[in-house]
């Protein structure tokens, strides 16, 4: 039987960014018609590589090849000739433009999309033909996350993209929306396209891939039938040791409230109400987990606590002081409440993307020892600072002095989570800790969670992860619609139950 030519092969790729060797010498052959994933740690060179593919980069050496011909992919237009479209992990989209405009834009002139009517069409038919179903004249600012990655999609596929790369595509997405992915994706497969998935949910491999490589530090270290491998030997391929896939929970010792909120009602700008009685009681040596499907006022709720947005309606109790709308509190009191802030998305809330490490290592601790004891920052205190949070805390790479735009998704968490927890925080409020970090970085984050609850710190956990709030927390609050539908201890959770409540339903409940 005749062999079968690859879709993509890549020979010998290595591209190094100053002194950071980001890919070595790295080999990879994806076959056409299948789902191939690219697993390994933040920082592995999973994002070069195939932003090299898509011409975003220029291999220092090595080769590529599509349908076995050698090709120079000098820039993403050039990927795009060659039947390479990607969606990225932060999607490239004007979010007050339609969905029709975003797909128009950037390709107004091509032989392929003649006008706003057939690109209409090309909408509507995409979305019939592979499950991409979208209102085309819908504003993109305004959709949920999951149908904004469809219309990069739609995007991709609309100029010719027969070979799709998706880079971390289920990290702002909730469980049912990638369910709905996968869905899509084979779909995909099922009409012939190629699908490059760059992940480091095991899970998520192990059901929708094909075939699976895995890149260690630069290089590509194996590769594997999915059929033929375990998220176990995943695992232990992509950090070099053998990993706990589920970090154990550590025993509550609670003791008195350390925060309430007691009756919080918040609403917009627009006058839409975003919280609605919202009442919790956060204690001393205990984990509590927030527990809901993204947009029901998870956001909110942190921004009201960390003192972001202003107390409008209720109260918020933590030792002594009482804060209401007579009686407000910014982030900088609340630090000095001793309450440290993990923002949901650390580009936005977190980090100023331009700053280097050292920098965003002391924001809203900058009047502190770390950054000199004079009245001056000292920029050798930075460093000294961001070195030993560094290497604490696994950032890699240990480079105080680059820009934090420089860094993986993950080893940008890993640096926001460094600072909020360095000084033990009596309360934490954590949004969304492991989303878009690896497995190696999950368990140590998780551990350092455990820790931080082992010491007497009161924890607020949000997150999407349902698993990620069954491993750690003691107790479950779920929201839905601005509101606390529930709350059960831990020992006393049932999926189907906090189901119901993610969906409101809690009658039935």
């Amino acid at each position: 039987m005749a062999s079968v030519t690859p879709a993509v092969s890549l020979r010998g790729i290595s591209k190094a960014f100053a002194a950071v060797q980001a890919n070595r010498d790295v080999d990879l052959d994806v076959m056409p018609g299948t789902i191939h994933g690219i697993v390994g740690e933040n920082g592995a060179g999973k994002s070069t590589l195939v932003s090299i593919l898509y011409g975003f980069h220029g291999a220092d050496a090595g080769e590529i090849r599509v349908d076995g011909r050698p090709v120079r992919i000098a820039d993403s237009a050039a990927a795009i000739r060659l039947g390479i479209g990607m969606v990225h992990q932060h999607f490239m989209l004007v979010p007050n433009f339609t969905v029709l405009e975003n797909v128009m834009l950037g390709a107004e002139g091509g032989p392929r999309l003649d006008g706003r009517a057939a690109t209409r069409a090309e909408i509507e038919r995409l979305g019939a033909s592979y499950g991409l179903r979208v209102d085309p004249d819908a504003v993109v600012g305004e959709l949920a996350v999951g149908l904004q990655q469809r219309v990069e999609i739609i995007k991709a596929l609309r100029r010719g993209a027969r070979i799709l790369i998706l880079d971390e595509p289920t990290g702002v997405l909730t469980p049912e929306e990638t369910d709905r992915l996968f869905e899509i994706l084979a779909e995909l497969r099922r009409e012939g396209v190629t699908v490059l998935l760059i992940t480091h949910k095991l899970r998520e491999v192990m059901a929708i891939t094909d075939h699976v490589s895995v890149m260690r530090q630069g290089e590509m270290v194996a590769h594997r039938e999915t059929a033929a491998t375990s998220p176990e030997e995943l695992a232990e391929l992509m950090v070099g040791r053998k990993v706990l896939l589920q970090v154990g929970r550590v025993p509550a010792r609670t003791g008195p409230p350390a925060l309430r909120a007691e009756g919080l009602t918040w609403r917009d700008g627009r006058g839409v109400e975003r919280l609605s009685d919202v009442s919790l009681e956060l204690r001393a040596g205990e984990i509590l987990g927030l527990a809901g499907v993204a947009g029901n006022g998870q956001s909110e709720l942190l921004d009201l606590l960390s003192g972001i947005a202003p107390v409008q309606e209720g109260r918020i109790v933590t030792g002594a002081r009482v804060i209401d709308a007579a009686r407000p509190a910014d982030p900088a009191e609340m630090r000095r409440l001793h309450l440290g802030h993990v923002p949901e998305d650390r580009q936005r809330r977190g980090l100023v993307l331009s700053f280097e490490a050292r920098e965003n290592a002391v924001l809203g601790y900058h009047h502190g020892p770390e950054a000199g004891a004079g009245r001056l920052i000292s920029p050798s205190a930075l460093t000294r600072h961001c070195r030993r949070l560094m290497e604490r805390f696994d950032v890699r790479p240990v480079a105080p002095r680059l820009a934090a735009r420089g860094f993986s998704g993950g080893n940008q968490q890993k640096l926001v989570l460094a600072r909020e927890m360095e000084r033990q925080p009596r309360i934490l409020l954590v949004g969304q800790p492991t989303r878009g970090v690896d497995i190696g970085a999950i368990e140590f984050i998780h551990d350092q969670l455990n820790a931080l609850k082992r010491q007497g710190g009161a924890i607020l956990l949000v997150s999407v992860e349902l698993d990620e709030i069954l491993t750690l927390a003691d107790r479950i609050a779920v929201m839905h619609a601005g509101r606390i539908e529930g709350v059960v201890a831990r020992e006393d959770a049932d999926i189907g139950e906090i189901g119901m409540m993610m969906a409101g339903m809690r009658g039935a409940a």
